[in-house]
Parts: C-alpha cells; structure tokens; sequence
C-alpha cells in the first residue's frame, strides 16, 4: 500500500511540475491560433517537457523513492562484521573507479539482488538485500558490489534517463500527430479536438510506448555487460563469473520497484519476443561475455 501511495504521489506532483513548467514556457494549447491545425513548436515544447522532464525528475529523486519503495537502510555507522566490510569495499572500489563515495544500504529481502542508483556519480547510492548476503560468499559480494560501482562510474543511470527522455519526446510527439491526422481526415473534425483526437492519442502512445521500450530495454542489456566487464575490473573475473553463476542457483530475484529493476544485478528470464523487453541479459550470455573477453 506504501508503493501505491508513494508511485500516485509523485507522479502527480511530477505532472504539477511539469504542468507549471509549460506555462512558464508560454504553452497554452498545441493547436495554433485558429484552433484548427498542430503548432508544431509548442507541441514539440509539450512533448520534450513530458518527456524529459518526468524521466529526470524521477532519476532526481530516485535515491529518495529507493529508500522509501524497498525499505533500504543505509549504513550510517556500522552495527557489526560485515556492515564494516560492505562500507570498506565500497569505498575502495569507488576510489579505483575514480567516482565518490556512495551511500550504502541493505535492504529486507530473502531473495539475492541489488542495485545503484542516484542523480550524480559522486553521491550515488549502493544497496544490496539479505538475501544476497545470505546466499554469497565474501568474493561474489564484491563482484556484485563492482558491479554497481561500476554502473556509477559509468554514468549509466543518467545516459537511461537521457535516452528515456528522448523516447519519450518522440512518442508523445507522434501520437498527437497520429491522433490529430485521424481526427482531421478520417472523422472529419475541423476545429478543436473530438473524441478520436483523444482516442487515437491514447492508442498510439500505448503501441509506440511499447516499440520504444524496445530501444531502452536494448541499451539496459548493453550496458549490464559493460558492468559485469567493470565488476571483473574491480574485484576479478572469476570473482565476477562466481557471482553470476550463483545468481543462476537462485530463486527468483527479488521484487523491486519498476524505476529500479533496470539497475539490479539479476534480471529475469525470457525467450522469444521476450527478450526484447528484458532490461538484462539471460545469465548464461553475460558469463559466456566475461569467458570470452577473459
């Protein structure tokens, strides 16, 4: 119930933003003065709004929303061993990779996963669950840490962002451009926008959200590679196939929000068409990677 509330509270606040945001900017409406055809600039204004501005504020507050969506505790003064351990590790890893020193967390899960994210490189958050710790050894956790350093350093989680931006641009863009020519031509419409407009916009940016996510997806897999090859850099290559070969002896991996399961260590499995919206490679093509690359 907290997610739910938490997901419906930004987002409106997010659409309040951006909303003021379109004023600010002098957008009214996206029809020209005569309310007949598309002004194309104020559309484009509306759809690079929408489209960047919500997936940059959500990369903004996204080290808030991970605290508060998966109960992740970060480690402010170490309680025990191993909380001494994650903090050190994290802190010489991060100083090899050349970034800040992140916050780390742990959060309640009984299932091995974690993830990085955050706005800026040098003050990004690491958080790894129970389960990871139950289930690895010493030498696994710290692949799976330069794994997530790793994603840091390489400035994955603002070039998504970019890249969702830009997705999203374009499919707000195109599916009013669709909805306008339908409700022009086909019905007949001649001023202002009818149900179809409407109708049609809502259609097409549900079909083209879906081939877009296809193009994010497909970085989001490139780049889990890049952080496995950076996550044998900084703790070994065995080290890195151990911890992948043990996240393939597991269960499933644990739940985490949709704004996070991008930047997890485990993905999940598919075939087919599936694969295409798979933000991870399938295990056994990212150990093949780090054997070949060896």
């Amino acid at each position: 119930m907290k997610r739910i509330f938490l997901f419906l509270a930004t987002n409106l606040a997010i659409i309040v933003v951006l909303s003021i945001s379109l004023r600010l900017l002098g957008v009214e409406s996206i029809l020209d003065e005569q309310g007949v055809d598309l002004n194309l600039n104020s559309l484009l204004i509306f759809a690079a709004v929408f489209g960047f501005g919500g997936s940059f504020i959500s990369l903004a507050i996204s080290k808030w929303m991970a605290k508060r969506t998966t109960g992740a505790k970060v480690i402010e003064q170490p309680a025990n061993e191993i909380e001494r351990w994650l903090v050190a590790t994290v802190k010489g890893q991060a100083e090899r990779a050349g970034i800040g020193m992140p916050e780390v967390a742990i959060f309640p899960s009984a299932a091995p996963n974690a993830f990085a994210t955050g706005m800026n490189r040098n003050n990004a958050l690491v958080a790894v669950s129970n389960g990871l710790l139950q289930n690895m050894n010493k030498d696994e956790v710290e692949a799976v840490l330069g794994h997530e350093i790793a994603h840091v350093a390489n400035g994955d989680m603002v070039t998504l962002a970019l890249i969702q931006g830009v997705v999203n641009t374009f499919v707000i863009f195109l599916s009013r451009v669709i909805g306008q020519v339908v409700d022009r031509v086909v019905f007949k419409n001649e001023r202002g926008h009818g149900p179809a407009f409407w109708i049609t916009t809502i259609v097409a940016e549900i079909v083209l959200g879906i081939l877009a996510s296809t193009i994010v997806m497909w970085f989001s897999r490139k780049r889990e590679f890049r952080a496995d090859e950076g996550g044998a850099s900084l703790a070994g290559r065995q080290k890195m196939i151990a911890a992948l070969e043990r996240l393939k002896q597991g269960t499933a991996p644990a739940d985490l929000p949709d704004q996070l399961a991008a930047f997890g260590i485990a993905g999940g499995l598919g075939t087919g068409i599936k694969k295409l919206f798979m933000s991870h490679p399938p295990l056994d093509e990212r150990i093949e990677a780090l054997r070949r690359s060896a």
